[in-house]
């Protein structure tokens, strides 16, 4: 694997490193439709400077002009939480910043998902965590994310004691209505279908 050497200065013209996850926005039903976007919409995300992400690159030996997924070593494509922002649909405290960020390609980080990322490395059951796919250098990838964690602490908010309990429990309130309306408007979807479907078969 090759070692960095860019300066940090050259990093911003590399495309694939642009591409850190943007702040959530709940009416554009991004990052998996409306309700996981109530969970994920409240979570800051600080952009991380050149330098940052030089020293991420270094810590997973990477030149920025060969960015490669720390979980298997293809071409990364995006950049993956290691430890996940939402789990069961309530944040877990963890924010959107380059202490929690690492390069990936699309394969892992779906499989990943909100997984604890050793417990994922190893599994040998599935098609796409990396022991499964016979990834020989298993063990070296997670030395270096072991390296990552211990490069810099991850900032871990309490969000029900920053907003306090009355605006938490309305804004969950919320949630809650919107899962019942959502649910109806799926139902009135699949009534819809149906009478389309039976339509075409009319109308052949």
């Amino acid at each position: 694997m090759k070692t960095a050497g860019a300066s940090a200065s050259s990093l911003s013209s590399v495309p694939s490193l642009t591409r850190i996850p943007s702040p959530v926005r709940i009416a554009n039903g991004t990052w998996g439709g409306p309700i996981p976007c109530i969970a994920n919409a409240i979570i800051p995300v600080i952009k991380p400077t050149d330098d940052e992400v030089a020293q991420v690159l270094a810590i997973f030996e990477m030149l920025p002009t060969d960015v490669r997924c720390v979980y298997c070593g293809n071409p990364s494509s995006e950049w993956d939480h290691l430890r996940p922002l939402v789990v069961r649909l309530r944040p877990t405290g963890y924010i959107s910043e380059i202490a929690n960020l690492v390069p990936a390609c699309g394969k892992c980080n779906q499989s990943k998902g909100n997984k604890p990322w050793r417990e994922w490395m190893l599994r040998t059951t599935g098609r796409h965590s990396p022991s499964a796919r016979g990834i020989t250098d298993v063990a070296e990838r997670m030395k270096r994310l072991e390296a990552f964690e211990a490069w810099h602490e991850p900032t871990k908010l309490d969000f029900e004691a920053i907003a306090g309990s009355d605006p938490w429990s309305e804004y969950w309130a919320m949630w809650s209505a919107l899962n019942v309306d959502l649910q109806r408007c799926q139902t009135a979807a699949n009534v819809i279908r149906d009478q389309a479907r039976k339509s075409l078969v009319t109308n052949h």
